[in-house]
């Protein structure tokens, strides 16, 4: 009797188990297979989608081309996440399903894990906030050079969560959204270079001045430099009396991220152009006087001869 009943008991085990390949097998194929199709089709979908877009931008001429493209690789980066997520989210729950798994109590309970967790991970729930007002207010892209919380580099992602700098160093920083202090965006829309050029006091600033424009001219008329830079050098004039110069201040606007190589560019010609004109760069002097009011000093070419 025992032993009829353990054969009755495999062979039932046997019958079950190809009953459930047969009828739940072509299922859970047919999901996987949905599954890849899906994630294939999000992906190609995205991709023509930003191709569209970027048509549409270069198509209109828009002089903003490069700051809507960064946008754009940042908002279909979270969009693109975002739906892997949502898709995977979905083929769990069929199998799940499939393999006679009841999912309304693991929704019901996964709901109350989520209260659980956000009250727990409260940290997280802010920085998620703050990502999203950052991606909603175009505050930064993938791409951007900005400084966050005193740390400068370059945007290689950004996301609900965090956002991953490299610096000129090639060392990367991660960010929590959340504790983000501060914020400077270097190359939004346009950037600018600043010059504090000085020269020394015996120089006539307005001859400095000629020769700074004539210098910004000729880089304006090189093809390297010309589509770089927005506008011609603005020189606001004397800005102030340094230690030992005279400082005179400028300023570039170029397109965004342009502003560096623009800038030396500019500094190495200016320096040519003020050895041409005899214009001296200042450093340092000291004026030493004997207790009493008498003339300076005069140790240039009359240094004194040691007595035999």
């Amino acid at each position: 009797m025992n032993e009829w009943l353990t054969t009755g008991f495999w062979e039932l085990i046997i019958r079950r188990t190809v009953e459930w390949l047969i009828t739940s097998i072509p299922s859970i194929l047919v999901i996987i297979v949905f599954a890849i199709v899906a994630l294939k089709l999000t992906s190609f979908s995205l991709k023509r989608l930003k191709a569209l877009m970027l048509k549409r931008i270069k198509s209109n001429n828009d002089t903003q081309s490069n700051e809507q493209e960064k946008r754009i690789d940042t908002l279909l980066g979270i969009l693109t996440s975002t739906a892997r997520i949502v898709i995977w989210v979905l083929i769990a729950m069929l199998l799940l399903r499939k393999l006679g798994v009841d999912i309304a109590p693991l929704i019901a309970g996964a709901g109350i894990a989520g209260l659980a967790v956000g009250f727990g991970a409260q940290e997280m729930v802010r920085d998620v906030i703050s990502g999203f007002f950052m991606l909603l207010e175009n505050q930064v892209r993938t791409g951007d050079v900005v400084v966050v919380n005193g740390t400068a580099g370059l945007v290689e992602s950004v996301g609900l969560r965090t956002i991953i700098l490299r610096d000129l160093s090639g060392v990367v920083h991660i960010f929590q959204n959340g504790k983000i202090n501060t914020l400077s965006n270097m190359t939004k829309e346009w950037s600018a270079m600043v010059f504090d050029i000085g020269v020394a006091f015996k120089e006539d600033t307005d001859n400095v001045v000629e020769v700074m424009k004539q210098t910004s001219a000729e880089l304006l008329s090189d093809p390297a430099y010309k589509d770089r830079i927005l506008d011609p050098l603005e020189i606001f004039g004397v800005d102030s009396f340094g230690e030992s110069s005279i400082i005179i201040k400028a300023r570039f606007k170029t397109k965004p991220g342009e502003q560096w190589d623009v800038g030396r560019e500019y500094r190495r010609r200016l320096k040519k152009a003020f050895k041409a004109q005899n214009i001296e760069i200042p450093f340092p002097h000291r004026t030493i006087y004997w207790g009493a009011p008498i003339n300076p000093l005069d140790t240039v070419g009359k240094l004194p001869t040691r007595q035999a």
